[in-house]
């Protein structure tokens, strides 16, 4: 009995096929010679590079979303850095990163059309996180939230 494997046709649409690197049937564009070539003629070597590319991205989007507490672009940077180390293994990947590199532009450039507003918002963001920080700490509300739920 012999298997035949599914075809990877370029169009859209989930395939099996053992020789794709984006996992979606369509391989990748590798160089002869490169590095990226070298790292993925070894199925284990691949495997642990795409496993390291997908940590390395997702501590980067894990800081970004941590950051998204405070006001202003502070959120931008971490996950634009961390889905750029994803496009670099992951198709899916390249697609989001288009997408929010475009959307980052632009967040940007309207924070420089209009600087006293967004410095203002960071500002004013910063000095109400500072200002519950203090509050948490010296109301001990942490202490006293514990109390009141009878742990």
């Amino acid at each position: 009995m012999t298997t035949t494997s599914a075809p990877t046709a370029p169009t859209g649409g989930a395939t099996r096929c053992p020789d794709c690197t984006d996992g979606l049937g369509r391989p990748r564009e590798v160089r002869p010679g490169s590095f990226r070539a070298r790292v993925h003629a070894n199925r284990q070597v691949a495997l642990t590079w795409r496993i390291g590319v997908f940590v390395m991205g997702l501590l980067c989007v894990a800081l970004g979303v941590a950051l998204a507490v405070l006001p202003g672009p502070l959120t931008i940077p971490p996950v634009l850095l961390g889905l750029w180390v994803w496009s670099t293994e992951f198709a899916w990947a390249r697609r989001f990163f288009d997408t929010f590199r475009r959307k980052a532009t632009d967040a940007w450039a309207h924070a420089r059309q209009h600087p006293a507003t967004s410095l203002a918002v960071t500002v004013g963001g910063l000095a109400a996180a500072g200002a519950a920080f203090w509050a948490v700490g010296h109301f001990e509300l942490v202490d006293q939230a514990t109390t009141a739920l009878g742990r």
